[in-house]
């Protein structure tokens, strides 16, 4: 019997490294969050935003990232941009207020790194904030994490 229970733990391992299952999405814990499934990592008086592993996840395989100009003004809540997927097309918004500094320009060629790296490579784009006190009304990991299951709950 041992050896059976040693061929199912290795049985299970090596299932778990190569099927590409997540029972749920990752957050990361220094990032602010908004209920519409943007991030937004602050430096000081810089805001770099993106579209969370959640909202990757139920938008599918992305194919089209519609970025701002640089120089383009963000308010907290607006729409800045598009994410089109092979299933739908979704609003991107401004978790803060401010001047966008920088658009990552990799997503025209490769949209895909909203789905493979939606923290790094996938950011979409860096805003100098004018307000950095709506940091206050976003979201912290744990808060946003319990307002995903709820969310998924209901669907």
């Amino acid at each position: 019997m041992a050896g059976g229970l040693l061929w199912a733990t290795r049985a299970a391992s090596y299932l778990r490294i190569s099927v590409p299952f997540r029972a749920f999405s990752s957050v990361v814990k220094d990032l602010k969050y908004v209920d519409s499934h943007e991030w937004a990592k602050v430096d000081r008086n810089l805001a770099t935003i993106g579209i969370t592993d959640h909202a990757q996840d139920h938008l599918g395989d992305v194919v089209y990232v519609e970025l701002p100009e640089v120089g383009a003004n963000v308010s907290q809540g607006g729409s800045f941009g598009a994410v089109e997927s092979v299933k739908a097309t979704s609003d991107i918004n401004s978790p803060v207020s401010g001047k966008v500094v920088e658009v990552n320009e990799e997503l025209s060629s490769s949209p895909g790194l909203v789905n493979g790296s939606p923290y790094e490579k996938g950011w979409i784009i860096k805003v100098e904030m004018s307000n950095p006190s709506e940091l206050n009304s976003l979201m912290d990991s744990e808060q946003y994490s319990k307002f995903c299951e709820e969310e998924d709950a209901k669907h």
